[in-house]
């Protein structure tokens, strides 16, 4: 028998409640509704310096207000952060990953020089060719360092509920950090250890997700775990074709609210 759908709803609470972050969450409940599976409500809370339990707490009264219910949560994701270690650190001892030395005046300065020669910045790697003794000795003297994930040249794809079949190349992509030097995780990293974790079998968010997909994919496989099912819904776009912002007039929900509009009308504006 398959596994129980799990799906989740991930806000970060930097700002207000997005619409389109409302339709997000209104898919995955509709979704778990449909399939008598669960919704995990998760706050992805790692940017220290921007998240605040205010607007986690508007998150959640703009939710109740939809009559959004969830089964799990909240959880927060600042919580998980050594699960998130312990997988950034597996991945470097089996090899999967590597230690980079490179400061951010480096990496600029890399990225200047691909700009000025007309191409796109990628990672050139010289890290990864490191002696292990040099690593080993630089990381015993307490030099900064991320964590790197080795992108393998292989085919990322996945059959999207959406869009169909969508195919990137590993070689293509930049050998991501996954560990910051303060050994807290990027986002790419903490959302697969968490829906793991979590147990999450059914991924459904914005179509901007689309290009960490195959990323993500990477770290499944890295991970010996099964990807979820990936489903990306279109953004909702202004008049201009572009994604909503405050240019259009309001675009949260506590905006509607205030305007006198009813839950079941937002609802219905949503799907």
């Amino acid at each position: 028998m398959p596994p129980r759908p799990r799906v989740r709803f991930a806000p970060s609470p930097t700002g207000y409640l997005h619409v389109g972050g409302a339709r997000t969450a209104l898919f995955n409940w509709l979704f778990a509704r449909h399939s008598g599976g669960e919704l995990v409500l998760r706050i992805e809370d790692t940017d220290r310096e921007r998240s605040t339990e205010a607007h986690t707490r508007v998150i959640l009264d703009g939710l109740s207000w939809l009559g959004i219910a969830w089964d799990e949560g909240p959880l927060f994701q600042g919580e998980y952060g050594p699960r998130h270690k312990a997988d950034a650190e597996r991945l470097l001892a089996e090899g999967k990953a590597y230690r980079c030395f490179c400061t951010r005046e480096e990496l600029e300065a890399q990225r200047a020089r691909a700009g000025d020669a007309g191409g796109a910045f990628r990672y050139d790697r010289r890290c990864y060719r490191l002696p292990a003794a040099e690593v080993a000795a630089r990381v015993a003297a307490g030099e900064p360092s991320t964590i790197r994930f080795l992108l393998q040249d292989e085919e990322l794809a996945w059959d999207d509920a959406v869009h169909g079949p969508i195919r990137f190349q590993g070689r293509d992509l930049d050998d991501f950090v996954i560990l910051r030097s303060d050994d807290t995780a990027i986002y790419n990293l903490a959302v697969v250890s968490d829906d793991i974790a979590m147990r999450i079998t059914h991924v459904i968010r914005g179509d901007d997700h689309i290009s960490n997909t195959p990323k993500q994919i990477a770290l499944y496989r890295a991970l010996e775990h099964q990807p979820p099912v990936f489903a990306h819904v279109p953004m909702i776009l202004g008049p201009d074709g572009k994604k909503l912002s405050k240019r259009h007039g309001a675009t949260a929900v506590g905006d509607y609210q205030e305007q006198g509009i009813l839950p079941a009308a937002m609802r219905n504006f949503l799907a």
